[in-house]
């Protein structure tokens, strides 16, 4: 991902980074940390805290292979 930009990826906000919707659509996943602009519908947000739960990885094209 390329260097991100304070304004359009996100804004500190009490000395903590937010970041904004374009940046979550920009890296393509919902992570399931319930980010204050997540621009993911409900349910894509809910199975992501199940997968964040469930110890999987938050992006779901990297599951885990197989043995």
């Amino acid at each position: 991902m390329a260097k991100l930009q304070e304004g359009t990826d996100y804004y500190v906000e009490g000395g903590l980074y937010v970041f904004t919707a374009a940046y979550h659509l920009k890296r393509g996943y919902c992570c399931g940390s319930r980010c204050r602009h997540c621009p993911y519908p409900e349910e894509v947000q809910a199975e992501a805290i199940r997968r964040r739960l469930a110890g999987l990885p938050a992006d779901p094209r990297e599951e885990p292979s197989e043995r």
